[in-house]
């Protein structure tokens, strides 16, 4: 049975004990015989022979003096025969598993080239597991299971739960390539008031540009599409203890959420737990945590009192958004996401000032 290119792996292997009990014949020489030739016991020939007792280096060198072959053909038999066994046993795990690989978006990692396309079923769970970087579904269970992870979110939740494991360890590949400095909250804050003016320029450039700053600050910043199943904005959480993580989504393709959402998981970083996953989907009645990190973004794009201001002079007109988005130095897309979140404006209303983004996020709006 073929498995990768240049690799042949059988279906079969020996046990070292087919093997002796061949010479054995050809030697005309009993068990008992053959064991006490060696100073070993019949009983554990007996085992060896019928595959229940491994064969140990030890071992190994004495039936080559009894016998002339090498001890170290002995053991690449008994090596080879114990990890056949072993794949056995790892494909009826597997085989356990298949139901849950059929859980996952396996279409849209391959995709992604998250691996190649599977073979069979059991192929599936393997891939998927080394996707993951776990060796069983009992260390994903325990490294990724909904129980182990404190996931922080909306009362009104909708993405599903695989879905969403699946799209944080995108992330986390992602942000594992992203060299950071150690995390420095006071480099953050700045790094944040320079992408802050970033929201001017074109998303294509300011994206990278923000992921720079981030990084330099100790933080990464992973932009990945949403999978099917899957309504998310974004999340913030930490990949080690001086390593927290941006993850965005981008999934309505437009300036004002991409930016909001930044700043939205820039608030949990600053202001909540390390030890939880803040993830963060369409509505924006959350928790406390949520609602806090909300208020914190919005008074960081406009400060409080200027919102208010602004806010009290009634804007409707394309060129109240266009001046006040001046006057605060952010993009004028942002100011009619908030108007609109803040029931000001309709969701119809002035949306040519917002920048559709250019790229393909996998998913529909």
């Amino acid at each position: 049975m073929a498995t990768a290119a240049n690799q042949f792996r059988p279906d079969y292997a020996v046990p070292p004990g087919w093997i002796l009990e061949e010479r054995l014949e050809v030697h005309g020489m009993s068990q008992a015989e053959f064991a006490r030739r060696c100073g070993r016991s019949a009983k554990l020939i007996s085992e060896i022979i019928a595959g229940k007792a491994p064969l140990e280096p030890e071992t190994a060198i004495q039936f080559e003096k009894v016998l002339g072959v090498d001890a170290d053909l002995w053991l690449s038999i008994e090596s080879g025969y114990q990890l056949h066994r072993a794949r056995e046993a790892d494909a009826a795990r597997a085989k356990d598993a298949i139901a849950w690989s059929k859980t996952f978006p396996i279409n849209d990692l391959v995709k992604r080239r998250c691996f190649p396309k599977p073979v069979n079923p059991v192929d599936a769970v393997s891939k998927l597991l080394a996707f993951f970087g776990v060796g069983s579904l009992d260390a994903w269970n325990s490294q990724y299971g909904l129980a182990k992870v404190a996931y922080r979110h909306s009362p009104s939740f909708k993405s599903n739960e695989v879905a969403l494991a699946t799209w944080l360890r995108l992330g986390e590949l992602d942000a594992e390539q992203q060299e950071c400095a150690d995390y420095s909250e006071t480099q953050f804050k700045l790094a944040l008031k320079q992408i802050r003016a970033l929201t001017r320029e074109p998303v294509e450039q300011a994206i990278p540009l923000a992921r720079a700053l981030c990084n330099e600050a100790g933080v990464a910043v992973a932009l990945v599409p949403p999978l099917a199943k899957t309504a998310l904005s974004g999340a913030a959480w930490w990949i080690s203890p001086r390593k927290p993580v941006i993850q965005l989504s981008a999934r309505h393709k437009s300036d004002d959420h991409l930016w909001f959402s930044f700043f939205h998981e820039a608030a949990h970083i600053l202001l909540h737990s390390k030890k939880s996953v803040f993830v963060d989907d369409k509505s924006r009645d959350g928790t406390d945590e949520e609602k806090e990190a909300d208020a914190w973004a919005c008074n960081t794009l406009v400060p409080t009192t200027a919102w208010r201001q602004f806010v009290a002079t009634g804007p409707r007109s394309e060129r109240a958004v266009l001046d006040f988005a001046d006057s605060q130095g952010i993009a004028p897309g942002i100011v009619v996401g908030m108007l609109q979140h803040s029931g000001i404006l309709p969701w119809t209303h002035l949306n040519g000032l917002k920048i559709r983004l250019k790229w393909s996020t996998g998913a529909e709006d």
